[in-house]
């Protein structure tokens, strides 16, 4: 094999080795922005959620209330950590009104359904 081949074949394992590089790097920064992107999204539908209940006049205690309340009787012992509003749905009249909530504890996420019955809520 001439010399001049043998630096040819290095330089080409040089590149090839370059662009597997490549290629894991911006796997890793791509993974690491779509994690974040998502975590971005959540936390904007999470900000409309509140804000549409409290233009509706939902008070967000009580929905945080009622969201503990149905947690500790599914899983007694148990403390959330967080609890976002994730969806609302407010139909025509008060009974009608629902609230899903994520509840973010230690065994990982739920989400609990809440229901409006005049000015009380409860889980579904």
């Amino acid at each position: 094999m001439a010399a001049w081949e043998i630096v040819l074949l290095v330089i080409l394992g040089v590149l090839v080795l370059l662009f597997l590089g490549g290629l894991a790097g911006n796997a890793r920064v791509r993974a690491r922005s779509d994690r974040e992107l998502t975590r971005r999204i959540s936390e904007a539908d999470n900000a409309l959620a509140s804000a549409r209940a409290e233009d509706r006049g939902w008070d967000p205690a009580l929905l945080e209330a009622a969201a503990r309340t149905a947690f500790a009787e599914r899983r007694p012992g148990t403390a959330p950590e967080r609890l976002d509003l994730v969806q609302v749905v407010d139909r025509p009249g008060t009974d009608e009104d629902r609230a899903l909530m994520r509840v973010i504890h230690a065994g990982g996420a739920e989400e609990i359904e809440l229901q409006r019955t005049g000015d009380r809520w409860s889980a579904v």
